[in-house]
């Protein structure tokens, strides 16, 4: 008799990672369920819990991995969280960048202890419920985009390598989520099919002003134009961020963000929102899906940030392990600290950190 495969499968208590347990379940795998609990903010008046996986969400995930009948653990990684995304979300702000804690949650703390666990438990497989796919040509593993284009995760995986994806299933990747939705109702999951996801830091209670003001010094500044003319004063450059209308708190407005010169403490900003578009963009800290450098001068498509269409561009490699990025078209708002994801259509080949 053949051995069953063994995947472990993070649960969240939410939807898609619900469905995606299922689905193992059907397909005859020996499944195992995780579920982590991340680090938050002391809070004053709420309970001192991680949006993403506080008691509800742990609740509900339990129940999930009852009702399929499949062993379930809770992994505690508060202590990981805080020091590999936490301090450096902190760090990133400190320095008058506006980071992405996602994007490096996922390669270090929910695969990196997924894997980990696998090794443990002796597990062929490990899967979360991203909207994203990994098909194999070869030898190399290619990370691509959803069927569901609106719900596609690519963007926030970029960090992963061929190690992490020759391991990695991706089960919802294949469904659109009115698809998933239906599956939840079809495998009678207990209350997961109305849980909304939360769009914001999950490991901040107050609103994000408060909870940097806690763990940065601030200090007010001039706010000039791009001309050089004092205009007013900020309360420090951390709660800025490039493209930003409001908060800036000036007559005579709107005015926009343009950048932050963080050795002068000098916020600078504009009236005229053309000023926010730009051709040019320098990243560093790239890496490649593949684990190979491609060829360069290198034409993509690139992404500035999530919910941003992609925009064609060139890639070329300079000195000191940086990239210079010239788009076709000019892109509103590059951020530093950012991610910049590079695609060839729905592949993704790597990315990197704006600078």
């Amino acid at each position: 008799m053949d051995k069953k495969p063994k995947v472990i499968i993070a649960m969240s208590g939410g939807i898609d990672s619900s469905v995606a347990a299922a689905l193992f379940k059907r397909a005859g795998f020996d499944v195992i369920g995780v579920f982590m609990k991340f680090w938050a903010e002391a809070g004053l008046d709420t309970k001192r819990e991680n949006k993403c996986c506080n008691q509800d969400a742990e609740g509900r995930a339990r129940k999930v991995a009852a009702k399929l009948g499949i062993l379930f653990y809770v992994l505690n990684v508060e202590k990981e969280f805080k020091k590999k995304v936490v301090d450096y979300f902190i760090r990133e702000y400190k320095v008058g960048r506006t980071p992405n804690p996602c994007v490096v949650c996922n390669k270090e703390i929910k695969f990196k202890f997924l894997l980990d666990k696998a090794l443990e438990l002796k597990a062929d497989f490990i899967a979360t419920g991203h909207y994203v796919k990994i098909k194999k040509e070869g030898r190399i593993y290619k990370l691509l985009k959803a069927k569901d284009k609106n719900k596609d995760q690519s963007y926030f995986l970029w960090k992963l390598g061929q190690p992490e994806l020759k391991r990695i299933l991706f089960p919802i990747g294949d469904y659109n989520r009115d698809e998933v939705e239906k599956l939840a109702k079809k495998f009678n999951l207990p209350a997961v099919t109305s849980i909304k996801k939360s769009q914001e830091v999950c490991f901040v209670l107050t609103d994000l002003e408060k909870f940097l003001k806690k763990y940065i010094a601030t200090k007010q500044g001039k706010i000039l134009d791009k001309k050089g003319k004092i205009l007013g004063s900020h309360q420090g450059l951390v709660f800025y961020t490039i493209g930003q209308r409001k908060g800036i708190k000036l007559a005579g407005g709107p005015y926009f963000v343009l950048a932050k010169n963080s050795k002068k403490n000098i916020l600078i900003v504009t009236k005229n929102k053309k000023d926010l578009y730009k051709k040019e963009i320098k990243a560093n800290e790239v890496s490649w899906i593949s684990g190979k450098k491609p060829g360069f001068p290198l034409k993509v498509l690139t992404k500035i940030r999530y919910r941003h269409n992609p925009a064609a561009a060139t890639l070329s490699e300079m000195k000191d392990k940086k990239y210079k990025i010239v788009l076709n078209n000019p892109q509103r708002a590059i951020t530093p600290g950012q991610s910049l994801v590079f695609y060839k259509r729905n592949e993704v080949l790597g990315g990197g950190i704006i600078n």
